[in-house]
């Protein structure tokens, strides 16, 4: 009987309170996980700068222009052997003579040109990105055409040689380089676009 008492199932009388704890809601399909976010704060990372695609109004395109008027006349010096070589090709310069003799005919010009395109339209902020960078793109391609002078008054080549015939190559390259630069600024400048010199553009464009 002992053990017949051991199977019967034991019943306890207790009453049950009800629980304090809140009941989680059931997670909804439609909710957002924790790693989610919502959609009212999602926000572009990389927001579209609208670009300004204004053309440069004329007055900025003139100016752009004159300032590779600088380099420009300053190259001059390295043409004398191929406008002496090719008497026709000096023809295309003759309208510019004038201006060319007014400009050597002023003490120290190149000089003021230089700090006036400077002080007074790179470092400018009232003037627009347009006109300064092309401004210091002409200055630092006239800081490099003095870089030959230098090199011959440093090594001396002479009139006779193969040194002399390296210095007249190389001044033909740099007159023949200096022209295209001009060319392919003014173009540009004058149908509004922006010029991009090799080996210039990258130097002009940090100290904007």
């Amino acid at each position: 009987m002992a053990s017949l008492a051991l199977l019967r199932p034991c019943t306890f009388h207790h009453t049950h309170k009800p629980s304090t704890l809140p009941l989680k809601p059931k997670p909804n399909s439609l909710s957002f996980s924790p790693l989610t976010p919502s959609p009212s704060k999602l926000k572009l990372r990389n927001p579209v700068v609208k670009a300004n695609l204004s053309s440069p109004a004329p007055p900025e395109r003139l100016i752009s222009i004159a300032a590779y008027a600088l380099p420009f006349f300053n190259s001059l010096q390295y043409g004398h052997n191929i406008l002496t070589q090719y008497p026709k090709f000096a023809l295309l310069f003759d309208p510019i003579i004038p201006f060319l003799s007014f400009y050597r005919s002023l003490p120290y010009a190149s000089f003021v040109a230089f700090f006036a395109l400077y002080l007074g339209i790179v470092r400018n902020p009232s003037f627009p990105q347009f006109v300064r960078f092309n401004a210091m793109q002409a200055l630092t391609l006239d800081v490099l055409l003095v870089l030959p002078v230098l090199f011959q008054k440093i090594f001396s080549p002479g009139r006779y040689g193969l040194a002399f015939k390296v210095m007249v190559w190389s001044h033909n390259a740099v007159f023949v380089f200096s022209i295209l630069c001009f060319v392919y600024s003014a173009l540009s400048c004058l149908f509004g676009r922006t010029p991009y010199l090799p080996f210039v553009a990258d130097a002009a464009a940090r100290q904007i």
